[in-house]
């Protein structure tokens, strides 16, 4: 099974620590802290979140070399988020702005190509368009604003709820491409709700629209149903998000 993944990579830091008063100077708490954890998040989470659900699969990722990280402050007993810190977006991130010969090829042999798209500029809407056209299978996930050509060759995107609305339009004209999450509610295939067969209490959801992406593609690769596989990403999708931080599915979900 050969995957291409394409779109932004980012670091993914969490600084857990102890609150136990608040600071002298503002009506703020003091945060110490007693833990770091750090992975390869935005695209980088769905290369893993692949890799984790198959064994010996081949993936290749193409990412700007720009440095992103994504640095949070929790509260380690709660797991309250005080504050996300993002660096490095300030300034323009390289692009790919063409496909080589070789990278054309890559895309060919590849069984499908999931677009992780961020909208952070390393991809621009020809760049997707021509990924789309090239390829057999491709899945979008993408925070931009869609447009007709844009997904014309594209064969699902995937949206979560306040995506959804901003194409509220294009969805409901296309409506057989797209998936739309609902969060603990499941997903929404053809206007209609497909739920979670094992719904958990949520306590992160960082990283939990890599995992959907990553294990409908996996599933619909075996299957070529869209159900099936948005059930079974449901399925995996509550597992990480009754975790802490961004964290790759348990292994009793390997296909």
């Amino acid at each position: 099974m050969k995957v291409l993944v394409i779109g932004e990579l980012c670091v993914d830091r969490f600084v857990y620590g102890l609150v136990k008063r608040m600071s002298p100077e503002a009506p703020v708490p003091v945060l110490n802290p007693v833990e770091i954890t750090e992975n390869e998040g935005m695209a980088g989470n769905v290369v893993a979140n692949l890799k984790s659900l198959v064994d010996g699969i081949d993936v290749v990722h193409w990412y700007q070399t720009t440095r992103i990280e994504k640095i949070r402050f929790v509260e380690k007993k709660s797991n309250h988020m005080f504050i996300r810190v993002d660096e490095g977006e300030l300034k323009p991130i390289d692009t790919l702005s063409f496909l080589s010969r070789e990278q054309r090829r890559t895309i060919n042999e590849s069984d499908v190509v999931i677009i992780s798209d961020y909208d952070k500029g390393f991809l621009s809407n020809d760049i997707i368009k021509e990924i789309s056209k090239q390829a057999s299978i491709t899945i979008l996930d993408s925070k931009r604003k869609l447009t007709r050509d844009i997904i014309e060759d594209i064969t699902f995107i995937k949206l979560n709820e306040s995506e959804y609305e901003n194409n509220k339009e294009l969805v409901n004209e296309k409506t057989d491409k797209f998936i739309i999450t609902l969060g603990s509610k499941g997903a929404m295939y053809l206007e209609t709700i497909h739920s979670s067969n094992n719904p958990q209490d949520t306590i992160d959801v960082s990283g939990a629209g890599d995992t959907f992406v990553a294990s409908f593609a996996l599933k619909y690769l075996k299957t070529e149903n869209v159900i099936e596989s948005i059930e079974y990403a449901n399925d995996v999708c509550a597992d990480v998000v009754n975790k802490k931080g961004v964290v790759t599915p348990d292994s009793k979900f390997k296909l």
